[in-house]
């Protein structure tokens, strides 16, 4: 074993609740809305509920870029770069303000580095939103200088279960697919995700009982983790 990799959200840092999606998407919109000033015409439920209809992604992995989305709400205003760019810290700061790190992360990242063991952090991000606030979410929390490489979906242009993000952090750190595992919180697109990289997979499921996976080596909370590679 030779480097083990990680996912992001809910897994080394928790964000908000599948429950309370809404009410935050509700939140980075009208930070969006902040950003521009007063909209003719504008309804918030309107946008709000448009909103919901890009809430998907494309069947091939492509990363749906958030810029994107952005100009199909808010139209002309965000073609402009600077505003784009003003849009996008607008629209995550009410997911940033979720963050809560995992009181083990860092002690974990730090054994593994001990023992010998690169490590990386592979991601999607919400609603193909770009790399660059992401890693500078990753420094707030100590988290950038922590591992040995950073892979966000942007990066490639596609999102896990895709190969692509995989494969580019092992190429990063210089490890084959045969000597790294991945570790995530979803069976799919973490775990089946490695695995289409040749990469062998840890559950993190702290408090499953089934995880629809039963071949899956299991780890209930980021210590366990070493016992399976240290």
């Amino acid at each position: 074993m030779q480097a083990v990799l990680f996912d992001l959200g809910n897994t080394l840092v928790s964000y908000y609740a599948a429950a309370d999606f809404h009410p935050i998407l509700r939140k980075c919109l009208r930070g969006c809305t902040g950003v521009l000033g007063p909209v003719p015409a504008f309804d918030e439920d309107k946008v709000f509920e448009h909103a919901l209809t890009l809430n998907r992604e494309r069947a091939d992995c492509a990363v749906w870029p958030l810029a994107d989305r952005l100009e199909i709400l808010f139209g002309e205003p965000a073609r402009d770069f600077k505003t784009r760019q003003r849009l996008t810290a607008a629209f995550l700061q009410p997911i940033f303000a979720t963050a809560v790190v995992d009181p083990q992360a860092l002690s974990v990242l730090a054994s593994l580095r001990a023992g010998g063991l690169a490590t990386a952090i592979v991601s999607n991000t919400p609603w193909g939103s770009p790399s660059a606030p992401w890693r500078a979410e990753l420094a707030r929390h100590y988290l950038l200088d922590a591992v040995d490489a950073v892979v966000f979906c942007a990066d490639v242009g596609y999102r896990k279960p895709h190969r692509a993000p995989f494969e580019r952090a092992l190429n990063l750190l210089g490890v084959g697919a045969a000597d790294a595992v991945f570790v995530g919180d979803d069976p799919h697109w973490d775990a089946t995700g490695a695995e289409q990289a040749g990469i062998r997979p840890i559950l993190l499921a702290p408090k499953a009982t089934h995880t629809g996976r039963e071949t899956l080596p299991i780890a209930r909370n980021l210590r366990d983790v070493l016992g399976h590679v240290l």
